[in-house]
């Protein structure tokens, strides 16, 4: 009997949306629709989850960003955020939305301060990108970002990507091994 045929992978077009958990719909709809002016577009509301059926009101909230991609969040109802993972340091996950500019990014910097929200940086990534991080209401690590490097240096970059994640992977087994 011949082996079933498996498909070549298809090319991911990009982000549809990023979810999250949050505390408050509408405290989470100001922080993003009116500080980030990203526009809330869409509003799901159910008691039963279409995936699993389970028995769960809430709302899911989508805002667009200007590519067309959304951070979106589920308010569950009962007025609590996600928890952070007990074995991961706060700041790595995040998530890490793209502005135009510096300006846009010194501006945005002023803007979250102006309301209140306190930002670290503006952080050189060597070389690669600027960046400022913040919080939002439910505890989610945001980056504002922009991409400063010239794109032959981008393009060296992912010549190298490979290389240098097979040297960390020597490195990290090395190190587990030496734990053992």
């Amino acid at each position: 009997m011949a082996e079933p045929t498996i498909p070549d992978a298809r090319p991911v077009c990009g982000l549809h949306h990023f979810a999250w958990r949050c505390r408050d719909a509408e405290a989470t709809r100001h922080f993003y629709e009116d500080l980030l002016g990203l526009p809330l577009v869409h509003v799901i509301k159910k008691d039963n989850v279409p995936s699993t059926g389970e028995f769960c009101p809430y709302v899911h909230i989508f805002f667009r960003m200007q590519d067309g991609s959304h951070i979106a969040f589920f308010d569950l109802g009962d007025d609590a955020a996600s928890l952070p993972s007990a074995n991961t340091p706060a700041w790595v996950q995040h998530i890490a939305l793209r502005v135009p500019d510096r300006g846009s990014l010194e501006d945005m910097r002023a803007r979250l301060r102006s309301h209140g929200v306190e930002s670290i940086g503006v952080i050189d990534h060597d070389g690669y990108i600027e960046s400022i991080y913040f919080f939002d209401p439910n505890g989610l690590r945001v980056e504002l970002t922009i991409e400063v490097a010239e794109p032959a240096t981008v393009r060296g970059y992912a010549d190298a990507a490979h290389g240098v994640l097979a040297e960390w992977n020597r490195e990290k087994r090395a190190r587990v091994a030496g734990r053992a």
